[in-house]
């Protein structure tokens, strides 16, 4: 026997509204459950870490440890400082050559070259001569900078005869990063510059260095301007 029309039209709205009672049921369970500790599929092609990122890891996860610029094994910061004899944050962590994340101690595998013999007055012909009959006459620096130079490895290289500090260490080290237990120098006028990972130091004695300005995880150093 057919149904009325009107018994069919019932029939239908009802079983849409069971169906749509269902959906809401499962969003409402669902939700409460406890996330998945396994990652995405996207996120494991493999781990990434920037060399800004680096602090804020787990004091207990284990990096590729270097000392005396040799791989020791993996061992977590507070382990490597103690194999290396140092403080945790005289440390640099970053990316190996391997693309691992490693930490050595500070400028390990680069220390301070000698200091260059440079006569100024080959730098900027707007400085004084020197005078001979005085050479213990200390040399007085312009007001608007001084020589800025990088060491290339073997040798120094003058970038400007005059120039101020921030604008020495843009020249130097803009859009540079380097490896844990790497470093790279620099000089502006007596004082020696040193980028190591996250941080551009300075030394006026060229042994004890200080931090200069933080490095951002685009190699820029947004507080020099």
């Amino acid at each position: 026997m057919a149904l009325p029309n009107d018994n069919r039209i019932i029939i239908v709205i009802g079983a849409g509204l069971a169906v749509l009672a269902a959906v809401v049921l499962a969003l409402v369970f669902g939700s409460g459950r406890e996330p998945s500790d396994e990652a995405p599929p996207a996120a494991r092609g493999g781990l990434t870490v920037s060399l800004a990122d680096a602090p804020g890891l787990e004091p207990t996860r284990a990096l590729r440890c270097f000392v005396d610029g040799q791989f020791v094994g993996m061992a977590t910061l507070t382990e490597c400082a103690q194999r290396n004899g140092l403080a945790t944050d005289a440390l640099d962590v970053g990316l190996d050559e391997s693309g691992n994340l490693a930490a050595a101690p500070t400028a390990a595998f680069s220390p301070p070259p000698a200091v260059p013999e440079i006569d100024i007055t080959e730098l900027d012909p707007m400085l004084p001569e020197a005078l001979p009959a005085e050479p213990s006459r200390p040399v007085v620096k312009q007001a608007s900078g001084s020589a800025c130079l990088r060491y290339s490895g073997s040798d120094w290289r003058t970038l400007s005869g005059n120039m101020g500090l921030n604008a020495c260490v843009q020249a130097l080290y803009a859009g540079t990063c380097v490896r844990p237990g790497d470093a790279q120098y620099g000089r502006w006028g007596e004082t020696t510059l040193r980028l190591v990972p996250r941080r551009v130091e300075q030394s006026d004695d060229n042994s004890r260095f200080r931090v200069l300005a933080d490095q951002d995880r685009d190699c820029q150093f947004p507080g020099l301007g």
